[in-house]
């Protein structure tokens, strides 16, 4: 993040600058070829790359922050030299870099190329040879290209042709004797704080010294050694003015309650991306996906990636940072961890060549042509379209079109289409110097210029540099429009991070209250960080609007959610983050100016209202300077001392004063000046500061280094040497152990090492993953079990299941040979796929859970899934919905999840060696043979639990089901001769009546997703002589899935047998796959005499063998267990509610329940051999109320009482006369699931249990007719009248009320 970077100990804090660099072409070694940076033989010398070298750097080294020469050389000149003639484009171009330590801290460079004429004899005959042999080279391979002889080829070539060739010759190459040579050049400041505005200038002033006809007032010397030794770091809060060349520069610095420093400017940002592609861009970054940039312009890479970074506030991107990617480390994109890298784009190359290890989770951005490609599958940020308007109302104050500024990528196009422009300039990166005129960037954008340029170039005409670019030399207007501009810029900036804070400010007003402080101490908290869960993630969702959760969900999970609560829990024993003071600072005056109450929490998008003080102290600052140096004057060293110890003082804040450049002690003669070259710098003077004299840095350094010795000692005072080898290794979690990669050293040794790094931290996001998808889902399936409360949503178990989707995608695209496809994953799973059905026709894939089929003791079965990875990739590859690979392979990877598969199909799919040799490198994470085996360990654990990712999320899909029906074959005929039928029904809906073949028990049919299956309806038409028929149970399997669902029976279906039914609604109950023999066990009819198999079916009254009966308490239990499980079910968010069905039918639910309180008491089964039912008591009650009715009783008490019998006798009616022929026990069903869906249940009990014929067929102490009974009934039931129960389609199928 900017301004990030902690400054180590010593004088760090003190000063402005850390070193001064200068980059070029050594003239000893000559010119080399940078293989590195990604040699191309085929291109014209001039267009080549070569090493370039640090010439020199100032100091040699700082302790707190030593120089990594291969790292800035890098940074500095990421595509080595570059050699230009005088026909060629000389502007100077000025980009910056950032390098992050391993501890996460930052230091910046900021740098300025120019292009300087080479001298050495030597490197000038080097190229020319090098053209001569390349242009030989073409020559021979146009004529070995042409079949013709030389001959009829010169005559072939008409003159058109001929001009254009020698045209393109002339161009396209370098002559000693008539072209003059130039090299780039740079010259870099590195600084702790990335004050890009003051640097800028700097360099600039710098090279117009070199570049002026009249040399600068001072040496240049005394310039860089008063920027690295004199001038300091201001201090927060203030500003500082210093003195470059020829005019003063300010810089501010924010105080420590705004917001961090942010020198980039952010207009350019959104000028280069368009407000919705920013936005997007954004959401990726903060869901840590990985974010690719891509530009021909380094400096477009860094303002991307350093204004999006610092948007983030008050999060901080914890994982790889790397805005400029040099071309030597592009093996650098194989990273399976989040990432945020720029790529610079070669000339002419399109997205389309660009090999990238792994693009299933990548968000691709290119800034010069205004595209981004984004991830499949990503939520988008909350009240997207509110925040968008917000924002373009922001950037229309200050001009800017929200769509982005298009033509400059328009004429960033065309230039990269110019033959000889190498390096793309629109001027609007900070490449020119900072007087430039507004008009100059509008005149570069426009199109006639653009092809009059381009013409010029190609007639090989030198533009003079007048007819486009502002002179040098400085006119007031000119620099009255700069400071206007960047003052405009730096309002901009801070009204656009208000905006983006205030939606964090809204969106975590109340974080605090659901922050989970473990810990007695920091000690404890630390040793135990990974077990602890710090953040009550469940609670805080369910306090979020419906709209948000889908982004909340995904953001709670990322590394930087979790370090910004780390730095919470934290800031109890130890100063708190700067990003956390200020943001918690801003959730007070939230408080204290709405007085929100924490529970009510809106969708409604509210606006930043502080835009109009917002960065009123920064422009004040910018206006008047806090420190101002004094006028240009020559020191003595007495002189100097003073100074220095009122720097000291002012550091102290008490006065703050800049020294001026000012004579050094140099050797007469050296230092020379010469236009255009920039001089051999005086080493001695530049290496070291004025230590002895100046107090400032040494005694600043030693306190420095005291207090932070002192800092350690008590911070660690109670941690050995283990503890805090675990703490930076563990505490710090994952992503953070590979901030950036190693620019310096590039041998095999430490990319192995790096790599290593890689395949631990994907082991422990793997361990960690399926721990918390463990743990939720085992919390959640307790809870349906009755022990403890639920902590997973739906919405966060889909989280997980994504990010383990993108989790298994960065481990497959780790280290791959070659990439085919988006998805490595699919990939590899398409060529394994290949390899086994050539090979299919001998050995078949093993078969899971034995071989046998499921048996019943009816010997009817259900026959056994083949457990196959080929034919769950089929069903995949026959789902027509799902268009890409990335798509496929996550819903394979859910299907084999749902399956408890996911283990055993990626071991077989691993088990081909020699596919996964073919494959992947010796390094991946795959080929790590212990590491991999640990992984697939972790993957096995989820099949601890059940997970319905697959069925839940492919709704639309057609699925193949079987069914079987189990007749009890003892009692009564296997098959009967009627015509039956069955329809199966699920959470999405129904499969229709289907009618199952003549003499077969067993049917196939396919229809679209059912979801989970809740009930079956079965019947028959009662035709012919063997129509009674005893079912047991009926099986129901999902063939892709292999869900098997049991739906328990036990009764008849015929005439005159049992109730009567000819129809039934059996209730499903889902079977755990378990291992054959057991199935048998389920599936097998118990004997007779215990009952049959449905355990509630005690109220069957043509079975007598039954075992005891329930007593008044227990049924009394009963019902309020099966009212308060329907409580809780209206209590769940709607998305986590499970069956209504089985709470009403089910086993244990309701109707189940008041069958209990209907039969306690209830007089002898038989009268005169016929069974007797509850619906045989109903319907006498029926007919005492309509007989009543007539007699009438004109009291008003008991016209309620007369509307509930009217209301009663119509429901009875209703059932009796529907076209179903649903038997006794059926009807009772329905008439509770009606009376309890429109809330009449508490108004019937009442009437029936004062009737008359209750006291007929009840005995005395029947719990109908105990009073009290009865009332606490009716008080349970009223419990449900706030309730609006929606009843499934066929458990009233065909009955109109």
């Amino acid at each position: 993040m900017s301004g990030s970077g902690n400054p180590g100990p010593g004088a760090a804090p003190c000063r402005f600058a850390h070193y001064f660099v200068l980059c070029g072409i050594d003239a000893e070694s000559g010119l080399e070829p940078d293989e590195l940076a990604g040699e191309n033989f085929d291109q014209s010398p001039l267009r080549r790359t070569f090493k370039s070298k640090v010439l020199a750097h100032y100091p040699q080294n700082i302790e707190w922050n030593p120089f990594d020469q291969d790292a800035v050389n890098m940074l500095c000149m990421p595509k080595g030299l570059s050699f230009r003639t005088q026909a060629d484009n000389r502007d100077p171009q000025l980009h910056s870099f950032i390098i992050t330590r391993e501890d996460g801290s930052r230091t910046y460079g900021f740098v300025l190329t120019f292009y300087e004429e080479v001298t050495s004899k030597q490197i000038c005959t080097a190229m020319q040879t090098l053209y001569q042999m390349h242009n030989a080279e073409q020559y021979s391979s146009v004529c070995a290209s042409s079949s013709c002889s030389m001959d009829s080829l010169a005559s072939s070539i008409d003159d058109a042709d001929a001009t254009s060739l020698a045209k393109l010759q002339r161009y396209n190459s370098y002559d000693i004797s008539r072209d003059t040579l130039y090299v780039s050049k740079c010259i870099c400041l590195i600084t702790p704080l990335p004050f890009m505005q003051a640097c800028k200038k700097f360099l600039i002033q710098l090279y117009k010294a070199v570049t002026s006809q009249q040399p600068p007032p001072l040496p240049l010397e005394s310039y860089i050694h008063n920027i690295l030794y004199e001038v300091p770091l201001p201090p927060p809060g203030r500003s500082l003015k210093f003195y470059g060349v020829y005019e003063p520069i300010i810089c501010q610095r924010p105080g420590p309650n705004e917001l961090p420093l942010s020198d980039y400017p952010l207009r350019e940002v959104f000028e280069l991306l368009g407000l919705e592609n920013l936005v997007q861009v954004f959401t990726c970054v903060l869901l840590e996906m990985q974010i690719l940039l891509y530009s021909q312009d380094y400096q477009r890479l860094m303002t991307v990636a350093e204004g999006i970074t610092t948007l983030l506030f008050p999060f901080q991107w914890q994982h790889v940072y790397v805005p400029i990617l040099p071309a030597s480390l592009l093996h650098f994109l194989d990273a399976p961890v989040p990432y945020l890298m720029g790529l610079q784009s070669k000339e002419g190359t399109d997205r389309s060549k660009l090999e990238l290890p792994q693009e299933a989770n990548l968000c691709f951005v290119d800034i010069d042509n205004h595209f981004i490609e984004l991830p499949e599958e990503f939520p988008q940020f909350p009240n997207k379209l509110e925040f968008i308007q917000e924002i373009s109302e922001v950037l229309l104050q200050f001009g800017i079109p929200p769509e982005g500024n298009l033509h400059c990528s328009d004429s960033a196009t065309k230039l990269k289409n110019l033959v000889l422009s190498d390096l793309v300039n629109d001027k609007k990166n900070g490449n020119i110097p900072s007087n430039a005129l507004n008009m100059y960037e509008l005149l570069k954008g426009n199109e006639t210029i653009a092809r009059l340029q381009a013409l010029a170039k190609r007639t090989g005409v030198t533009m003079e540099k007048m007819t486009i670019s502002t002179p040098l030399t400085e006119e007031k207007d000119g620099k009255l429009s700069c400071e206007e501009l960047e003052l405009r810029d730096y309002k901009l900036n801070v009204q656009l991070r208000e905006v983006f804070a205030n939606r964090f400010t809204q969106l975590f007003a109340d974080y605090e209250a659901f922050v989970i402080q473990a810990a007695p101490d920091m000690e404890s908290w630390l040793t135990n960080r990974e077990q602890m869960q710090n953040f009550d993630k469940a609670s805080f969702l369910s306090d979020q609007p419906e709209p948000y959760l889908p982004f909340l969900s995904h953001f709670i999970e990322t590394q930087m959610f979790a370090t910004f609560i780390d730095n919470k829990i934290m800031s109890q024993w130890e100063e708190k983050d700067p990003f956390l003071r200020v943001f918690d600072s801003r959730i007070e005056k939230i408080r204290l100016y709405n007085v929100r109450a924490p529970a009510l929490r809106t969708s409604n998008y509210q606006k930043c209202s502080t835009l109009k003080e917002a960065g009123q102290l920064s422009i004040q600052r910018l206006v008047l300077a806090d420190i101002v140096a004094p006028e240009p004057h020559i020191l003595s060293c007495e002189k100097q001392q003073t100074d220095t110890q009122s720097i000291e003082q002012r550091l102290m804040k008490i006065d703050h004063t800049a020294i001026h450049p000012h004579l050094l002690d140099m050797k007469i003669g050296q230092g020379k000046y010469e236009q255009g070259f920039f001089p051999k710098l005086q080493s001695d003077v530049l290496a070291t500061g004025p230590t002895n004299n100046n107090r400032w840095a040494s005694r600043s350094a030693s306190t420095q280094r005291r207090k932070d010795r002192l800092r350690q000692h008590s911070e660690h005072i109670a941690l050995d040497n283990d503890m805090r080898e675990k703490y930076m290794q563990e505490a710090r979690s994952l992503g953070k152990n590979l901030r950036q990669p190693k620019l310096s050293d590039l041998s095999p040794a430490v990319i192995a090492q790096t790599n290593w790094k890689f395949v631990e931290g994907l082991l422990k996001e793997c361990r960690m993953k399926t721990k918390r998808m463990l743990v939720e889902k085992m919390g959640h399936e307790a809870v349906e079990l009755g022990h403890g409360e639920a902590n997973i949503t739906g919405l966060e178990e889909n989280t997980l299941i994504a990010s383990l989707c993108d989790l298994l995608e960065r481990i497959w695209s780790h280290g791959l040979q070659v990439k085919q496809g988006k998805s490595a994953l699919w990939s590899h799973l398409l060529q394994y796929q290949e390899r086994e059905e050539k090979q299919e026709h001998s050995a078949e894939s093993p078969v899971g859970g034995g071989t046998e089929r499921r048996k019943s003791d009816t010997g009817i079965t259900l026959p056994t899934l083949r457990v196959s990875l080929i034919q769950d990739m089929r069903h995949v590859q026959n789902m027509s919905e799902i268009k890409t690979d990335v798509g496929r392979a996550r819903a394979w990877i859910r299907l084999s999840l749902e399956k408890k598969l996911l283990s055993q199909h990626l071991k077989q799919l691993l088990s081909n060696q020699a596919l996964a040799k073919k494959l992947y490198k010796r390094y991946a994470f795959l080929r790590c043979e212990e590491e991999r085996e640990q992984f697939l360990y972790h993957l096995l654990s989820l099949n601890a639990v059940d997970y319905f990712c697959f069925t839940s999320v492919f709704t639309t899909i057609m699925i193949p089901y079987r069914s079987v029906i189990i007749p009890i074959k003892k009692l009564s005929n296997a098959i009967t001769t009627s015509n039956p039928w069955i329809c199966v029904s699920g959470e999405l809906g129904d499969s229709g009546v289907m009618q199952i073949p003549k003499n077969h028990l067993e049917m196939t049919f396919e229809c679209q997703n059912l979801g989970k299956l809740t009930t079956v309806q079965i019947g028959h038409d009662n035709s012919g002589l063997l129509a009674k028929w005893l079912v047991d149970c009926v099986m129901v399997r999902n063939e892709i899935t292999g869900h098997t669902y049991k739906f328990p029976c036990g009764r008849w279906l015929g005439k005159g047998v049992d109730d009567g039914s000819l129809e039934r609604i059996l209730i499903g109950e889902l079977v755990s796959s378990t291992s054959d023999e057991e199935l048998g066990k389920q599936c097998r009819t118990p004997p007779q005499q215990k009952s049959p198999t449905v355990t509630r079916r005690l109220s069957i009254t043509s079975l007598t063998g039954r075992n005891t009966k329930p007593n008044a308490g227990q049924i009394q239990e009963g019902i309020g267990e099966a009212v308060n499980n329907i409580v809780k079910h209206f209590h769940k968010p709607e998305k986590e509610r499970g069956s209504l069905t089985i709470l009403l039918c089910g086993e244990n639910g309701l109707v189940a329940a008041l069958e209990q309180v209907f039969h306690h008491g209830f007089k002898s089964a038989r009268i005169f051999h016929k069974n007797v039912f509850i619906w045989d008591f109903i319907e006498k009650a029926v007919a005492y109320f309509e007989t009543s009715d007539q007699i009438g009783d004109n009291e008003e008490a008991l016209l309620l009482q007369r509307s509930s019998c009217k209301t009663f006798c119509h429901y009875v009616n209703a059932i009796n006369t529907a076209p179903r022929n649903i038997g006794k026990d059926g009807k009772f069903q329905i008439l509770v699931c009606l009376g309890t869906r429109d809330h009449l249940l508490s108004q019937w009990i009442p009437l029936l249990a004062e009737c008359p014929p209750i006291t007929r067929m009840y005995e005395e102490n029947a719990l109908l007719r105990d009073r009290m009974t009865v009332n606490s009934l009716i008080r349970v039931l009223q419990t449900l009248q706030d309730f609006n129960i929606i009843l499934e389609g066929s458990l009233i199928k065909g009955v109109d009320v």
